[in-house]
């Protein structure tokens, strides 16, 4: 345990999930150095921002090679204190020299957590539940249950990978005339390039050697001014290397008086105290290279020895000291070893699938790397496969024998020599060197390389496992976010965004969202998305012009290769209109097509959207110009189109079921209201809640015979289906028996039958229905039920209020109502204010508007036209409280204006 800590009152340990001594719970460095501490309450969102909480926490503390993992353990455990115990989640991160200890506290310490020393099976990954220790078990180097009377822990640790420290290479003391020479004092220009490629720190050795001042070259790429490659077999792309973690070669800077002037140079990747990825890169002189340029060990026979009588490490022998500590880097310097040793003009490795039916290729060295990386051939024999994958072959004329190696195809090279890498039998790669000549390499030459692909296979299996399952916990980082922002909303447009958003740049370079309405429907392009966003538009036309995916079910990832090809023919047909164009009459339309081209011109793949048994659309996911995508990316891509498909389709029911119920709540109220002679009538109704949810209040107004004219305001019993249909009922039925001349009591008896004779779906309706008939005199003479509602408010000319009506009992509960009309004379200057229970039972803690604050509000509106007073009231009620009201509100005014003085 930490020191400071108190010992629990029970617990169990998992120790690397053996031993339970507790003298295997000390860490190598115990000396807490930072803490960081936040609680969560009991909500879904919680879980989300518990992860964001121990990312940033972790990033700020440089902790970068364990934040998946500790994203991933905090997300399960929170979500089983938050959701599953129902209670407040305490998170702390506590900070040591090599490692990082997280807690989860909740208040819940009766609930079980089983123990996998206990023997209590812990049930399957697939559950809900019960996954967040066989995680803490499968990733973290230690963790444990501890109980207390009020509290519960689950703690984990995770230590930092092992980092050497200390010398790495060392020369022998020589004597000064074998000392490199130097022409002048020796210049190391110190250049940065932020995460975007461009210059962001620039020397003064560097402006010396190149000639450019650091404000003219700072915030523009360093790909503008370097000669890529200056020599031959130079390995990767400049935009390559400079986002591999360590990088050493030659190159050329084009100087300020335009000379290339040729470098070598050491690149280290490096992220800034904002999590930020940037790169440093030392550059001499290239004849200065013994300044930067790691040491290189002769070729030495596999018995050597050292002077001290130890044998000499064969890996080393090969690839030198210091070893890269990446796969990248090892692969590279793999191949740029076997060029050398060799004395070729291109090298190349590829590794092997898990099932060894395909080879991805991963490092090449003097060809075009950013066109073959990733890309991906068959090992089985035939056209265009890799036939020679399993045993030694060396090619003297490839002209020959076209085909037979598949990534030299177009590339000049003549000769070639391949051997396999194997561990244990199994095929996990293969290697090759190339020349441009033919007959360069015998089978002296293949022995020579095979003995040097059997030092550095295992090496290489084991660099590439190490990535694998960082990839594989990066993934469950990645899908265990996604899945929460996805689940976050139910909007079909913001989930299309999502998905995209998620894709690009993590996963690909551009992305496409194909949506089908139903099986009747064609494909629809939805939503495009590329890295670049000014590339969208182009990227957008280019896809409308073609004919979108064909919606297959099968799982998985298939090659499209249709944007490509339409990119290309786009861009031939521009290039050939230019021709006949002046230099001066070309527009910037070729440019765009161009451009475009280069963007979708490389590995196009579309993955199925399914959801319920049902292809609801296609993610298309694609890369620049000859670019291909990583198999493992392919599969996380696969398990996020699933999940994406999902929540597609449930935004999709949601915004049906959310069309429905706003058109049956439109279809409730009255299309239009009728102009009353001389009277003023003003209506507001707001509808509380999000979707705005069937049913509740209603209004009406409406012509009847003799010149009169029929108005209602009630109130359903509750929301949804059941009460929409009294609703409509009512409103239907009102009008109805209205203008078959029914009085206003005959009215509602025969609503109150016709709401009983729905049985089990019928609901209690509050109502006020009336008659109005303006007068002669300038009067309305008003005749009203009120029916179990709020009662109707009188506003006079004098600024008194009364009650405009008696209550009378409400309608839907029993049969044999026996209902009175009350006759109310509006005289010119009155108004009659008729409102629902929302209104007065607008609520702010314990107080409530009630009958008496409406009639306060009313007061003061003396002399106020009809909708001049209804938005008073409105304006009051909505201040009355700050949070948002929870009832529907309906107000409807009339008011007799007053004659218009001469």
């Amino acid at each position: 345990m930490l020191p400071g800590e108190q010992p629990p009152a029970s617990g169990a340990e998992h120790p690397d999930h053996g031993s339970l001594d507790p003298a295997d719970n000390r860490t190598r460095s115990s000396v807490i150095t930072a803490r960081a501490a936040h609680t969560f309450e009991p909500v879904g969102r919680s879980v989300a921002a518990a992860r964001a909480f121990v990312r940033d926490t972790l990033q700020g503390w440089g902790f970068g090679d364990v934040v998946d993992d500790a994203v991933v353990l905090t997300s399960e455990l929170v979500t089983n204190a938050v959701v599953h115990a129902g209670t407040a989640a305490e998170v702390v991160c506590l900070r040591s020299g090599d490692g990082v200890r997280i807690e989860v506290s909740d208040r819940y310490p009766e609930r079980e957590i089983p123990l996998q020393s206990s023997g209590v099976a812990m049930g399957s990954p697939d559950r809900e539940g019960g996954r967040g220790l066989q995680l803490c078990a499968a990733l973290a180097t230690r963790w444990g249950v501890e109980y207390s009377p009020a509290h519960k822990h689950v703690w984990f640790r995770l230590d930092l990978p092992e980092r050497q420290v200390g010398t790495r290479t060392a020369g022998p003391s020589v004597s000064t005339e074998l000392l490199p020479l130097a022409d002048e004092r020796v210049r190391v220009a110190v250049i940065q390039i932020d995460s975007e490629g461009a210059v962001s720190a620039w020397n003064d050795d560097a402006q010396e050697l190149f000639g450019y001042p650091a404000k003219q070259i700072i915030g523009k790429p360093l790909t503008d001014y370097a000669a890529w490659p200056h020599t031959p077999g130079t390995s990767t792309g400049i935009a390559e290397a400079l986002r591999l973690s360590r990088w050493e070669g030659s190159y050329g800077i084009r100087a300020a008086d335009g000379r290339v002037v040729p470098v070598y140079a050491s690149h280290l990747r490096v992220r800034d105290p904002q999590g930020e990825p940037s790169t440093v890169c030392l550059l001499v002189r290239d004849d200065e290279r013994a300044v930067l340029a790691t040491p290189q060990r002769g070729a030495a026979p596999e018995s050597a020895h050292r002077a001290d009588g130890q044998s000499t490490d064969p890996f080393e022998t090969f690839i030198g000291s210091p070893a890269p500590d990446d796969l990248d880097g090892l692969l590279q310097r793999t191949v740029e070893r076997s060029r050398d040793m060799l004395d070729g003009d291109a090298a190349f490795l590829l590794l092997a699938t898990d099932d060894e039916t395909e080879l991805e290729v991963r490092a090449t060295t003097g060809l075009p790397s950013a066109r073959q990386r990733f890309a991906r051939v068959p090992v089985d024999t035939g056209s265009g496969r890799y036939g020679t994958a399993r045993m030694p072959a060396v090619h003297e004329d490839l002209s020959a024998v076209p085909g037979a190696v598949p990534l030299l195809n177009g590339t000049g090279m003549r000769s070639v020599v391949t051997v396999p890498l194997k561990v244990e039998g199994r095929l996990t790669g293969s290697l090759g060197v190339a020349a441009e000549g033919a007959g360069r390499y015998s089978n002296e030459e293949a022995l020579r390389l095979q003995f040097a692909a059997d030092r550095i296979a295992l090496a290489v299996e084991s660099a590439r496992l190490g990535e694998l399952e960082r990839l594989r916990r990066g993934s469950l980082s990645f899908l265990v976010e996604a899945s929460d922002l996805l689940a976050g909303t139910l909007d079909r447009d913001q989930t299309l965004a999502l998905m995209a958003q998620m894709t690009v740049p993590t996963l690909a370079t551009w992305c496409a969202v194909y949506t089908i309405a139903d099986t009747a429907s064609e494909p629809y392009l939805s939503y495009v998305l590329h890295e670049d966003e000014e590339r969208i538009d182009g990227l957008k036309a280019l896809l409308g012009r073609i004919d979108p995916p064909e919606p297959v079910p099968t799982p998985g990832a298939r090659i499209w290769p249709a944007p490509a090809r339409a990119a290309h023919e786009a861009a031939l047909e521009a290039s050939v209109r230019s021709l006949d164009d002046e230099p001066h009459h070309l527009g910037s339309g070729i440019g765009s097509t161009l451009t475009t081209a280069a963007s979708v011109g490389g590995e196009t793949v579309v993955l199925p959207l399914v959801a319920r048994n049902r292809v609801i659309g296609m993610l298309v996911l694609g890369k620049p110009s000859e670019d291909h995508f990583r198999q493992e990316n392919l599969e996380l891509a696969e398990d996020l189109s699933r999940r994406a498909a999902l929540a597609l389709d449930n935004s999709r029911l949601y915004s049906e079921r959310m069309a429905i119920s706003q058109s049956l709540q439109r279809s409730l109220l009255p299309p239009d209201m009728p102009e009353v002679p001389s009277v003023e009538v003003e209506v507001i109704y707001r509808a509380a809640g999000e979707g705005n949810e069937v049913g509740g209040d209603f209004y009406d107004l409406f012509t009847i015979p003799d010149g009169a004219y029929g108005f209602a305001i009630g109130d359903v019993c509750g929301t949804g289906p059941e009460a929409a249909a009294v609703t409509g009922l009512a409103r239907h039925a009102l009008r109805l028996l209205a203008r078959e001349g029914y009085s206003g009591p005959a009215v509602l008896e025969r609503l109150n039958n016709a709401i009983l004779d729905e049985g089990e779906r019928s609901r209690f309706l509050t109502l006020l229905y009336g008659e109005l008939r303006p007068q002669e005199d300038g009067s309305a003479l008003l005749k009203v039920v009120c029916a179990g509602h709020p009662l109707p408010l009188r506003l006079r000319q004098d600024g008194s209020v009364e009650a405009a009506a008696e209550p009378q009992p409400l309608l839907g509960v029993m049969d044999d109502l026996e209902l009175y009309e009350q006759t109310v004379r509006l005289e010119p200057g009155d108004v009659l204010l008729c409102v629902t229970d929302g209104i007065t039972e607008r609520r702010e803690g314990s107080r409530m508007l009630g009958d008496d604050g409406l009639a306060e509000v009313l007061k003061g509106c003396t002399g106020l036209t009809a909708g001049a007073v209804a938005a008073r009231v409105m304006r009051a009620v909505e201040r009355f409280a700050a949070d948002s009201p929870s009832d529907d509100m309906a107000i409807l005014t009339m008011r007799v204006p007053e004659p218009q003085r001469n």
